[in-house]
């Protein structure tokens, strides 16, 4: 049953030409102000999460549907969704709570943000790399825990990334963007990527044709690849242990691309000096309880893309996409 708390905009109680749009989480004011202006919107006004049934019933005579990574979209899910849905737009550049199969089979277009997010998310790698290796969250600790009662010259001894080699695993836009911040501190960039950049993209980093050549020359290794079945797991004991001792590792991309209790035993061992993670397995409610206790793991809830100019680019990419897509014209950001 379609719950109270899903509102239609205002105005939408009367016949209208608009296409009709179901939102299933509230977005930047700019957003829902376009969204109601130029569609015939369903807002989630208390922005509870939307299990499959309720979506599947408020999506009746829908046109399209604005989703989250909140809201999977499997095949069961598509396959009941009626036949007035033509597009699901995504808010994220991540596609794996998509069944994108299934959304072809049944002539359903996807669409996501790929440039959008691409910035913050390189900011918020730079952020996690600084704070694991300069022992942010121990610090922070301390100093609320009312325990820096003097200084020491052994106190709070960290790592230096300045002129260091960053590892990065997945070369696409975001680690290509994370490689120019890193080089503001003349650090040596190495990357395995499943393709071999260009000369000019690039830009004298190093290409390692496996990750298991790339992993011992990575001090600090950051993770940006996406996830796929040959990516999950990615970061098990066997290439933890390839790492140099007293690794720092850093995690953009998505939780499942690490077995978090290989790295827990690696952060707790001291194979691995510190984490910083911004994504995780199980996420939000269900993530690895070690992460939550050990000292040397420094943690943001999946904040990549959570930079007010970033988030409203999101929301205008996805609505000028289906604009096109209404209009028949070519869209850049489709993916099926």
């Amino acid at each position: 049953m379609l719950t109270a708390k899903l509102e239609m905009a205002a105005g939408s109680e009367h016949m209208s030409d608009k296409p009709k749009i179901l939102v299933t989480r509230r977005h930047l004011a700019a957003t829902e102000d376009r969204l109601t202006a130029d569609y015939d919107a369903t807002l989630n006004t208390d922005d509870h999460i939307m299990e499959a049934d309720e979506i599947v019933a408020a999506a009746d005579d829908m046109d399209a549907l604005l989703i989250c990574v909140t809201e999977p979209m499997d095949a069961a899910t598509i396959e009941r969704l009626p036949d007035s849905v033509r597009t699901v737009l995504t808010l994220s550049v991540g596609l794996d709570h998509i069944d994108t199969g299934a959304a072809k089979a049944r002539g359903i277009a996807v669409l996501n943000t790929p440039d959008a997010v691409t910035n913050p998310t390189a900011e918020v790698g730079m952020l996690l790399l600084l704070g694991a290796a300069r022992r942010a969250a121990e610090g922070a600790a301390m100093m609320r825990a009312g325990e820096w009662t003097s200084w020491s010259p052994r106190q709070m001894i960290g790592k230096e990334i300045t002129g260091s080699e960053l590892g990065i695993f997945g070369m696409g836009r975001i680690g290509q963007t994370v490689a120019a911040r890193a080089r503001a501190f003349d650090m040596t960039i190495r990357y395995h990527n499943r393709t071999r950049l260009s000369f000019e993209q690039e830009k004298s980093a190093s290409y390692y044709t496996s990750v298991e050549g790339l992993l011992p020359s990575s001090p600090f290794l950051m993770i940006c690849a996406p996830s796929t079945p040959e990516t999950q797991g990615f970061l098990n004991a066997e290439r933890i242990a390839l790492l140099p001792d007293g690794a720092i590792v850093v995690n953009i991309a998505r939780g499942e691309l690490i077995d978090d209790d290989a790295l827990v035993d690696a952060l707790r061992s001291g194979k691995g000096a510190g984490a910083g993670l911004d994504v995780f397995n199980g996420e939000p409610n269900d993530i690895h309880p070690a992460y939550l206790e050990l000292p040397n793991v420094f943690m943001t809830p999946h904040i990549g893309s959570g930079a007010e100019r970033s988030r409203a680019a999101m929301g205008d990419m996805l609505l000028d996409g289906l604009d096109l897509l209404l209009a028949g014209e070519l869209v850049p950001n489709r993916v099926v």
